[in-house]
């Protein structure tokens, strides 16, 4: 029986910052067009932690079973190193897809029932990313889904149940942190290259080969922090603050351009979520004071 430390561990918190950047920025948007409605902001944000311990808990349970990660690198696993058994995993993802929809039905009860749809397709997203018989990540295609559901969605979702609009500067201030959601899971792949591609893995990482795989890691870098420029320029300056996170991105861009793999690149991970909490946080901030 696996530990309450295990269960912990295989939630991943270290990948929450995913979670709680576009919830801040989504919130960010609500202040500069509207206003920010706080227990909906709440609810919000435990949707997002939801549905990232969801899709990590699923992710264990349909790589462990088909044996992805029975030579892993990264970070601890409960199918994968038999400490819990695959049922358990199973139902704790959909303990917390659950607990997601409860209150994404409360939130969509308040404002709009198409939001219904939207959160059965995270749900699905996240179910199918390794789930299934035709798992849409082995496929290539998990940075468009990171990108489309931990940015596009997340964003515009939060600030819409708070202003309950869809506004420009929400598809804006989204582009950014999709994009910074893509560079983490760019560098997951990038680190599990050797044992993806030996298990059949077809991530976007393995189709593109370790140095374009880099490459693509460091335009996307370069992508949100270009995407806090153009915010500032077409609404509001103080979206600069997003900037200050640049310093944060040193280290893994550093890392990830003279060539570390394996175990070196999980710093990379840390280094990157990192990033993505604090330009989020900053970017949440300097839309709230252009209000």
């Amino acid at each position: 029986m696996a530990t309450v430390r295990q269960w912990i561990d295989g939630a991943r918190p270290r990948t929450l910052p995913a979670a709680l950047a576009p919830v801040a920025v989504g919130t960010g948007v609500a202040a500069a067009d509207g206003t920010v409605i706080a227990w909906r902001a709440l609810a919000a944000l435990f949707v997002a932690l939801a549905l990232q311990i969801g899709v990590n808990y699923a992710n264990d349970y349909s790589d462990g079973i088909r044996g992805t990660d029975a030579d892993r690198v990264g970070p601890f696993r409960l199918v994968g190193s038999g400490a819990a058994r695959p049922a358990a995993v199973k139902t704790a993802a959909w303990g917390a897809f659950t607990a997601a929809a409860a209150i994404g039905l409360t939130l969509a009860a308040v404002t709009s029932w198409w939001l219904v749809a939207v959160g059965a397709a995270a749900i699905g997203a996240a179910w199918f990313y390794t789930g299934g018989s035709r798992p849409y990540g082995y496929r290539a295609l998990g940075e468009l889904s990171v990108f489309v559901f931990f940015g596009l969605v997340a964003v515009v979702g939060t600030s819409y149940v708070q202003l309950e609009r869809v506004t420009g500067l929400a598809i804006l201030a989204a582009i950014p942190v999709g994009v910074l959601a893509c560079a983490l899971l760019v560098a997951n792949n990038l680190r599990d290259i050797p044992t993806d591609r030996a298990a059949g893995k077809r991530t976007l990482a393995v189709l593109l080969g370790d140095r374009a795989s880099r490459r693509l890691y460091l335009g996307l870098l370069a992508t949100a922090f270009g995407m806090a420029v153009v915010i500032a320029m077409m609404r509001t300056p103080w979206a600069l603050l997003a900037l200050v996170a640049a310093p944060a991105a040193v280290g893994p861009a550093r890392a990830v351009r003279s060539g570390a793999s394996g175990r070196a690149l999980i710093p990379v991970l840390q280094g990157t979520a990192r990033t993505q909490l604090a330009f989020g946080l900053l970017l949440a901030v300097g839309l709230t004071l252009a209000g």
